[in-house]
C-alpha cells in the first residue's frame, strides 16, 4: 500500500482542537493491562487522534488492519502489529466504521466510511480484501451542522451509514455502487437528540442502533427506519457507570453473547454492558494500565472492539484512543501527541468476571 505519511510541522491544525479530556493520569476502573500500541498520528499538541475501526479476515486472523482518523489531517491504516501501512490525507476525518462484502463492479470489497468535517457528509473509502490496499471512493453530503459521530451497519442486503451532529441531529443513509462503480446513496431516516451526540454503533443482528449523547447518557433506536425513531435512555451520564463526555461506542460479539463497551472520558473508564437479552444488563468497568511498553490510557475518545481470533488475540482485540501517548508505561499529564492503545479481550473478561 502506498503511504503518504504527513510530517507535524505539514499538519493545518483546527484552532479549536482541544480535548475535552481533564488529563487524568490513570482511569478509575477495574485495572487491565495494555497489550500494544499503534505509532502516534502525526498532528502534535492538539486533540488528534479520534476513532478507529478493526477488520480481520477470518479465514486467516493474522491477516488484519486498524483504521483509525487523525481528526486534523485524514485515515491511517495501522497494521495488528500498530505499525502504520498507510496514511490517506484526506483532511477532518472524525469517526470510522466498516462492513465487508460490500458489492462493486470490481467485486467484494470492504466499506469503510467516515465523518467528514471538512467537506460536510460521510466519506467513504474501499478496502481489497486480497491487498488490504484503501482507496478513496467518495462522500455523500449531509445537511448536518458539523458530522461528528459516525457508524456503518447491515440492515437485510442493505449497507447503511448513520452520521451524526454536533447540534444532535441524525442522518441515516443507504449506500451502494451504481453500474458505472460510483456511489449512490439514499437517505432513510432522520431524526434528533436534544444536544452533542458522537458514539454511535449498530449491531446487526440485534437491529438497534446505539447512540451517545455526551452530557446525558447512552441510547438506544431501532435499527430498521420503519419502527420509528423511539429512543430509550439506557445508560445515564453523570451516573457510576459514566462521566461525561460519554464518548465511543463498540460492539463485541462473541457466540451468542454481544457486549456494548462505552468511553467514560470524564474518569478515563469503559463500562461494559451485555445487550444480546431483552435489556441491556449493566457488567461493570476497565480502565487500561500501561504495560508492555505502552503507557496507560486517559482522557479517551473512540474505543472499537472485534470478538474472535485478531492476529495474537484468540478470543478478542479492543483498540481505543489515548489522549496523551508518551514513552514507556509512565502517565504524565502533558498532550504531546495521541495514538491508539490495544487490550485483549481476555483481560476484560478476567477483570470483570465476564461469563
Amino acid at each position: 500500500m502506498a503511504a503518504s505519511i504527513l510530517a507535524s510541522s505539514c499538519v493545518a491544525v483546527d484552532p479549536e482542537a482541544v480535548s475535552d479530556s481533564k488529563r487524568m493520569l490513570v482511569g478509575v476502573g477495574a485495572p487491565v493491562p495494555a497489550a500494544a500500541e499503534t505509532e502516534a498520528v502525526a498532528t502534535r499538541r492538539a486533540d488528534a487522534a479520534d476513532d478507529a475501526e478493526i477488520w480481520v479476515d477470518r479465514a486467516h486472523p493474522n491477516r488484519g488492519v486498524i483504521v483509525g482518523t487523525d481528526k486534523q489531517a485524514g485515515l491511517y491504516v495501522y497494521g495488528l502489529d500498530g505499525k502504520v501501512r498507510g496514511f490517506l490525507p484526506e483532511g477532518r476525518l472524525n469517526n470510522v466504521d466498516l462492513r465487508d462484502g460490500f458489492p462493486t463492479p470490481g467485486g467484494r470489497r470492504v466499506l469503510i466510511a467516515a465523518s467528514d468535517r471538512g467537506r460536510m457528509g460521510a466519506a467513504l473509502y474501499l478496502m481489497d480484501p486480497a491487498t488490504l490496499e484503501v482507496k478513496p471512493w467518495g462522500v455523500v453530503p449531509l445537511d448536518l451542522a458539523e458530522p461528528y459521530g459516525l457508524c456503518m451497519a447491515r440492515l437485510g442486503d442493505a449497507f447503511v451509514v448513520i452520521v451524526n451532529g454536533t447540534d444532535g441531529q441524525v442522518r441515516q443513509v443507504r449506500v451502494e455502487a451504481g453500474a458505472d462503480g460510483a456511489p449512490k446513496a439514499v437517505e432513510q431516516r432522520r431524526f434528533g437528540l436534544s444536544s452533542q451526540t458522537e458514539g454511535c454503533v449498530a449491531d446487526d443482528a440485534e437491529g438497534v442502533l446505539y447512540i451517545g449523547e455526551e452530557a446525558k447518557g447512552v441510547w438506544r433506536y431501532p435499527l430498521d427506519p420503519a419502527a420509528g425513531a423511539e429512543g430509550a435512555l439506557i445508560a445515564e451520564a453523570p451516573s457510576t457507570m459514566l462521566q461525561p463526555d460519554v464518548e465511543g461506542l463498540t460492539i463485541l460479539r462473541e457466540g451468542q453473547a454481544a457486549w456494548l463497551i462505552a468511553s467514560s472520558q470524564g474518569d478515563s473508564a469503559f463500562a461494559v454492558w451485555r445487550v444480546d437479552g431483552e435489556a441491556p444488563a449493566y457488567a461493570g468497568r476497565f480502565s487500561v494500565m500501561g504495560a508492555n511498553g505502552a503507557d496507560p490510557v486517559t482522557g479517551t475518545d473512540g474505543v472499537a472492539a472485534l470478538g474472535g481470533p485478531v492476529g495474537p488475540y484468540p478470543e478478542g482485540l479492543v483498540v481505543m484512543q489515548d489522549d496523551s501517548d508518551t514513552d514507556g508505561e509512565a502517565p504524565a499529564p502533558g498532550r504531546d501527541r495521541q495514538n491508539f492503545k490495544f487490550v485483549d479481550w481476555r483481560e476484560v473478561k478476567r477483570a470483570l468476571s465476564l461469563k
